[in-house]
């Protein structure tokens, strides 16, 4: 069975809901691929495919569809080669990167030329491939990354849809002056037939509305003609059909007149025009916005340095970022971005981190901290040494993770997409019944009438604003929410999140710090303090449990070796320690061992009752201590949790704590309801119960015992300094370990869904009001007849309105603020000292 790839594309000529639809159809066909969707929005196709597909395949499938595969070229200077085995290996290694179509390396002048699949590779992978295969290599002088080709084609984009409307306004304005104003203005329509004469006038019109249409709008007959050949009309099928019908019988007015009946040569050269003009408006309108849409990802590729200073035989050396390897040492100055993923080996100082994660007071970092790629360093001068670069840093990985997301469908487009395929033909045969039916009821003269409203429908109709209506909302809202720290892994999530009636939280490292301290050790009779500190040290040296640790760090250094290990899930540790046999756990554990606390029990109890964590530890068989660990809540929970009853959710604590212990917590924080002493497999049953309780559930936890309630909540959220299994089992990351993403994630969810619903209404409520109209309807009442000018106009507004509207989710606001936590966390605190 052949392992599965995921490949990236940036597809060209799509410009409508039906035509993403045919390129997704097109992707599906080819032999090998399993999924593939297509994002209207972004221009992107994200295809999920046997390892073996030839890319080549995919690109030919899209061609044949009509909506080839954008491409980007590299040149990159390549050194040590010494012969053409040389040259043929790095030419290998350049074709192995996933995305390459071709590559050629010229021995002479150690240049390789590069064309791949936008979006599926990157000139930085290029680089790495060629250099690993053993000849360094480089990007050639004036080479720019991907993100800078990607902003130049999107800004020559609207260099020259500008343009365009500009030439096509031009040639129209003496055509629309010419021919509405005559109508509007009698005085006009005179001196054109005086000065100028009518035949004249219309041998002008063709004039002008030839070259509108050959020139600027010859765009829409390159596609939408060969779409109508294919059987797969799209949005420059309708546009093609209604002008070519405006023009065709104006030329014939023109030319041929007596081939009409009597009464019914009348031009519409202004028509044909007009709508190219709006068209091309509209389309250059959303050029400009769609621009907008993914402005979070292009400002977070934006926080990659160019270079760094690479030390290097005790000297500096500015590097471009893309040579940087994994093990270089690297100088940060205050102020300087940092430029990999990276531990400090010398210097300390304050790094701003809000960019990635949202939170805006810099964090300390000194010798042995991790730095990020893309954060600042504040007031003093770090050395760090590279851990993590090109696509592994957290920055690379946090683009790719927003990326993916931002080219999902969420369950609601699935209708979306039905209605779509449609649409197009659908119109197309409600323009052809239109023309039939004013042919045969209309008033005299019937024909031009018909035509009228025939082009209007053709025009009028807008696939565009259905097609964007849901992706560009999740482009914004995706991406917003990234600037917030809340990274949806899962696009879908956010349909999901908006249904949450009930959010349950994990306790360690969630809800609290996840780094407890011991605070009591109560020894029985016969055994003394520090002796059974140490050997329960020695034995917890070797869990990685939180509380474990704040045992270790309680007993200090110079602890004896374990001879064995044995961890316990949900009940604690078995150890031999000094040729003793040692238990340390729960209550449940000593229960199962058959070792009996005495009065331990009892303060155990009193010390869970506390709100602290009681752990027994038995020497040699026999209780020896109870001993306290507490976890502090962490500053922005009780912000939280407030924010979580504001919005009338309930709020679970799911944890394997003593149910004591538990309970104290929750009562100090308002917690509506609470399952304690879970295993692993119990958090699930009690994601299941409270779901059954509540509706939807989201759950949040950090931890790997928390990974298969993350699975099972209609909702996972991990906190991003959890561990990799949870995130990975989880739809929605938290940059930080903060809580109040999980609100920020509900807010931009219900904001983002709310505007998808928006969207939709005016998509299809507009198809739905004004085709009816257009197609005259309200005629024979007394109502209008639109004219084909203003459908064009009508259907160019549509679209923009829709990214307009997308594009008011850039402005989201955090639902919780830096001040409203620490004052909820700060009003806590006194609280618990009160008591």
């Amino acid at each position: 069975m052949s392992e599965h790839t995921r490949i990236s594309l940036h597809i060209t000529g799509l410009s409508c809901a039906g035509c993403a639809g045919r390129a997704e159809r097109a992707l599906a066909a080819v032999e090998g691929v399993h999924a593939a969707s297509v994002n209207l929005a972004n221009a992107t196709g994200q295809v999920e495919a046997a390892s073996d597909v030839p890319l080549q395949a995919l690109t030919d499938a899209l061609k044949d569809a009509g909506y080839p595969a954008a491409e980007s070229q590299a040149a990159l200077t390549v050194s040590s080669l010494t012969c053409a085995a040389c040259a043929g290996r790095a030419e290998r290694a350049l074709l192995a990167v996933p995305g390459v179509l071709s590559a050629t390396v010229n021995l002479a002048n150690e240049m390789a030329q590069v064309r791949f699949l936008t979006g599926a590779a990157r000139a930085a992978d290029l680089v790495r491939a060629v250099t690993e295969a053993g000849y360094p290599a480089r990007l050639s002088g004036g080479a720019a990354d991907e993100a800078e080709q990607t902003g130049r084609r999107k800004a020559e984009e609207i260099t020259i849809l500008g343009r365009q409307v500009l030439i096509a306004a031009m040639l129209t304005l003496p055509v629309f002056l010419i021919e509405m104003g005559g109508h509007l203005i009698p005085v006009l329509h005179h001196w054109v037939a005086a000065n100028i004469g009518m035949q004249n006038s219309y041998l002008l019109q063709f004039a002008l509305t030839s070259a509108v249409l050959a020139g600027p709008g010859r765009q829409f007959y390159a596609k939408g003609f060969p779409a109508l050949l294919r059987a797969a009309p799209d949005m420059n099928a309708l546009v093609a059909l209604g002008t070519a019908a405006a023009y065709g019988f104006s030329v014939l007015s023109t030319f041929a007149p007596g081939l009409l009946p009597a009464g019914t040569a009348n031009v519409y050269y202004e028509a044909a025009a007009v709508i190219v003009v709006l068209i091309l408006t509209g389309r250059y309108l959303e050029a400009r916005a769609k621009g907008r849409t993914g402005a979070a990802i292009r400002k977070l590729a934006g926080l990659q340095p160019k270079t760094a200073l690479v030390i290097s035989g005790g000297a500096t050396v500015e590097t471009p970022v893309e040579e940087i390897g994994a093990g270089d040492l690297l100088r940060s100055r205050p102020g300087e971005r940092i430029a990999v993923d990276g531990e400090v080996i010398s210097g300390s100082s304050y790094v701003d981190e809000s960019m990635i994660s949202g939170e805006p007071l810099p964090v300390a970092k000194s010798r042995g901290d991790e730095v990020t790629a893309g954060t600042v360093n504040g007031n003093s001068v770090l050395e760090y040494r590279a851990t993590r670069v090109g696509r592994d840093t957290v920055l690379a990985q946090i683009i790719q993770m927003v990326e993916q997301a931002q080219g999902a469908k969420l369950p609601v487009q699935g209708l979306v997409d039905r209605i779509t395929l449609w649409f197009v033909p659908a119109i197309i045969a409600v323009a052809a019944f239109t023309v039939l039916a004013w042919s045969v009821f209309g008033p005299a003269p019937a024909l031009p009438l018909a035509l009228v409203a025939g082009v209007s429908v053709l025009i009028i109709a807008c696939p565009c604003a259905m097609g964007l209506a849901t992706p560009t909302s999740i482009m914004v809202g995706i991406g917003r929410a990234a600037q917030m720290g809340v990274l949806f892994r899962k696009g879908d999530a956010l349909q999901r999140l908006q249904n949450v009636r009930v959010v349950a939280l994990d306790k360690t490292g969630t809800l609290t710090e996840g780094r407890p301290a011991l605070t009591e050790l109560i020894c029985a009779e016969g055994f003394v303090r520090d002796e059974v500190l140490r050997i329960a040290g020695a034995a917890e040296a070797s869990s990685e449990h939180p509380i474990a640790q704040a045992i270790v760090a309680a007993a200090g250094k110079g602890l004896p070796k374990a001879d064995t290990f044995e961890a316990i899930p949900g009940f604690g540790l078995r150890a031999q320690v000094e040729g003793c046999e040692v238990l340390a756990g729960t209550a449940r554990l000593m229960a199962r061992e058959g070792i009996a606390l005495g009065g331990l029990k009892a303060e155990g109890q009193r010390l869970a009752e506390r709100g602290e964590t009681a752990l027994f530890v038995a020497i040699g068989g026999q209780a020896a201590a109870v001993l306290a660990v507490a976890d502090p809540v962490k500053p922005g929970t009780p912000a939280a949790i407030k924010a979580f009853h504001e919005q009338g959710l309930k709020v679970a604590m799911i944890t394997g704590d003593a149910s004591a212990t538990a309970e104290a917590i929750a009562a100090q924080l308002g917690i509506d309801a609470v399952k304690a002493e879970c295993l692993p497999a119990d958090k699930v049953l009690a994601v299941t119960d409270l779901q059954a309780e509540f509706g939807a559930l989201a759950f949040t936890g950090d931890g790997i015992n928390d990974a298969p309630a993350l699975a099972a909540a209609d909702a996972g959220i991990a906190i991003g300094t959890g561990t990799d299994v949870a995130i990975e089992a989880a739809d929605v990351v938290l940059v930080s370990g903060d809580l109040r993403g999980v609100v920020n994630a509900l807010t931009v969810s219900r904001a983002t869904m709310r505007n998808i619903r928006q969207n939709l209404g005016w998509a299809f409520g507009y198809n739905v009001l004004l085709v009816p109209v257009a197609a005259g309807v309200l005629y024979p009442f007394g109502g209008p007849l639109l004219s084909p000018a203003l459908a064009a106009g009508a259907m160019a507004l549509s679209s923009v309105f829709v990214l307009t509207n997308a594009l008011r989710l850039r402005g989201l606001k955090p639902a919780i603020n830096e001040g409203r936590a620490r004052q909820a966390s700060g009003a806590a605190r006194e609280q618990e000292a009160s008591v």
